[in-house]
């Protein structure tokens, strides 16, 4: 039994997950984000769910991680599909099955709703993560993701 609970992320917990999100960016890409943009964009989801929701454990010390889900409409599946994104965990919490149980909770309210299925993308070099997440069921999928950013918030890391 843990010693946790799952929970959707609410109002109260926009700070935290701000410094998860940001927090991960540096250990993961060696990146920068702008506190104020990384807020605001925490606060958004919350606001629209019909975007996404955060799902959060919490302890006694409050969150010791989290995950965000959005949606993407697919017209192949005629339905949606969840992607998992800005996933952390403490580090002092890694390797006790949170992020297992955020899974499981994420992946067990897709089973039980409309979603075709669960995606994500892993930073190339994380191979942690990678083999975590393989670990779970999930698999190397066909296509490659590229991208056009046109505002990121965020600069390199020295």
């Amino acid at each position: 039994m843990s010693d946790w609970c799952i929970r959707r992320g609410e109002a109260r917990d926009v700070a935290q997950l701000s410094t998860f999100n940001r927090t991960m960016a540096r250990e993961t890409e060696n990146l920068l984000l702008a506190e104020e943009v990384v807020t605001a964009g925490v606060q958004g989801l919350i606001q629209r769910p019909e975007y996404g929701f955060y799902l959060v454990a919490e302890d006694d010390s409050g969150l010791i991680g989290s995950l965000m889900i959005t949606f993407e409409w697919s017209d192949w599946r005629n339905g949606l599909i969840w992607w998992l994104q800005s996933v952390y965990v403490r580090p002092e919490q890694r390797r006790r099955g949170v992020f297992r149980a955020l899974y499981r909770a994420v992946r067990d309210e897709a089973l039980a709703g409309d979603a075709r299925g669960l995606r994500l993308y892993v930073e190339r070099h994380n191979h942690a993560a990678q083999t975590t997440y393989r670990q779970l069921g999930m698999v190397d999928s066909d296509y490659l993701l590229l991208e056009e950013l046109f505002s990121e918030g965020s600069t390199p890391a020295s």
